[in-house]
């Protein structure tokens, strides 16, 4: 078998170049690729003022149903718990009595007005009498005199006669107003007195109900300052609509307006009164239940709102976000917020119309760092239950927030 061989010279030729080339200068590495990260920009819109309060219940109107007059209570006409109508009949007292005193007043006032006639006629002969000498004029007189006491008499004898009949009436124990009554007090055979004015029963009306709210003096001086200085609008002449979630967690159907805030705050709270009225048809709500309230304040339309995925929070969990400024260089924002708006926060301080916050690949920017920006693409708000948008979502107080 033959076998070709290569000249030495061509070899050594070969290995040297190879050598050469392998201690030669590399190549320079690849510049590294700038980060591309999403940006949502910063512009002013308008944000729903929304209070969150805490509240308790109480009747539109409450009365006291208590006993005008002395005597045994003879039934009770009512249902407990149930609703009775104004001048409905709740219990009867023993009118025997009344009646009594009633037809004594009658048989004085007859005999009063049977005087009357008598003085008045003896001031008619006395007066024609008079004129011809035949009696004095001091019998005259004192006829005129006497006169006069029988028409007070008869005056008496009616206001006596008036009064036996109120109390006669107040036997009838009736509902001053329609509402619902509670418990009764007495029971039939009970000896009431007007004397202690005894509480026989309690009617509330419950539709409408009235919620009493609490609210800080200071959050009352910063929406004042807010409306004054033009960030807040209020809604005009009608009042501000309030909301209820009661104590299951579930929202209230109806829709309340607001009534007033007290004008005196408490001194050992710090805290003022703020009422609302809710319609109450379906007798959902009772007197004393505790509820949480959203007022609806007025409208913020120089609010900056910042997606919440674009927001976190430091060390000593006050909330931060990456900014890109116009150099394209990465920068923390330390944040103010005040409470959310759907899925994103309301920035009280922190932030300036037009700053770019990064909402995605934040992992990729370092502050200090150059990136590359494009606009972000945020998901569709979800809907709520109701199938309404997270957008619309009121905005709520933030109790992590720093201030």
């Amino acid at each position: 078998m033959y076998v070709k061989r290569f000249p030495l010279h061509l070899i050594c030729a070969v290995s040297a170049a190879v050598v050469l080339a392998a201690c030669g200068p590399k190549p320079p590495p690849p510049a590294p690729k700038t980060p591309e990260v999403g940006v949502f920009t910063v512009e002013p819109s308008a944000v729903p003022v929304i209070s969150d309060l805490p509240g308790r219940t109480s009747a539109f109107l409450v009365s006291q149903v208590r006993s005008r007059v002395d005597g045994i209570v003879l039934r009770r006409e009512f249902t407990e718990g149930s609703d009775v109508k104004a001048g409905q009949r709740l219990y009867k007292i023993d009118p025997a009595p009344y009646i009594a005193a009633l037809n004594t007043a009658k048989a004085v006032l007859s005999k009063a007005q049977a005087n009357l006639v008598t003085q008045n006629a003896q001031v008619a002969r006395f007066k024609v009498l008079v004129a011809g000498n035949a009696v004095s004029k001091q019998d005259y007189d004192n006829a005129v005199a006497t006169q006069g006491q029988a028409v007070s008499d008869v005056d008496a004898g009616r206001a006596a006669v008036d009064t036996a009949t109120i109390n006669l009436g107040y036997t009838d124990v009736t509902a001053p107003v329609s509402g619902r009554v509670g418990l009764s007090q007495v029971t039939p055979g009970a000896f009431v007195q007007a004397s202690q004015a005894t509480l026989m029963a309690t009617i509330q009306q419950l539709d409408p109900v009235y919620v009493d709210m609490a609210q800080s003096s200071v959050d009352g001086l910063a929406l004042r300052r807010q409306v004054q200085e033009g960030r807040l609008q209020t809604n005009g002449a009608n009042a501000a609509k309030v909301t209820l979630v009661l104590e299951d967690g579930r929202s209230y159907p109806e829709i309340g307006k607001l009534q007033f805030s007290d004008v005196s705050v408490n001194a050992g709270t710090g805290s003022v009164t703020v009422r609302a009225i809710f319609p109450n048809k379906k007798g959902t709500l009772l007197p004393g239940m505790f509820v949480r309230a959203h007022i609806d304040e007025g409208v913020n339309d120089k609010a900056l709102v910042v997606p919440q995925i674009g927001v976190s929070h430091d060390a000593r969990g006050l909330p931060t976000a990456l900014v890109v400024g116009p150099d394209n260089k990465v920068a923390t924002r330390s944040l103010v917020t005040s409470g959310t708006y759907g899925s994103n926060w309301v920035v009280e301080s922190g932030l300036n119309p037009g700053d770019r916050v990064i909402v995605d690949g934040v992992d990729k920017a370092k502050p200090g760092s150059i990136v590359k920006t494009v606009a972000a693409v945020l998901p569709a708000p979800a809907a709520d239950a109701n199938g309404a948008s997270a957008e619309g979502a009121a905005a709520v107080p933030d109790a992590s927030s720093s201030k």
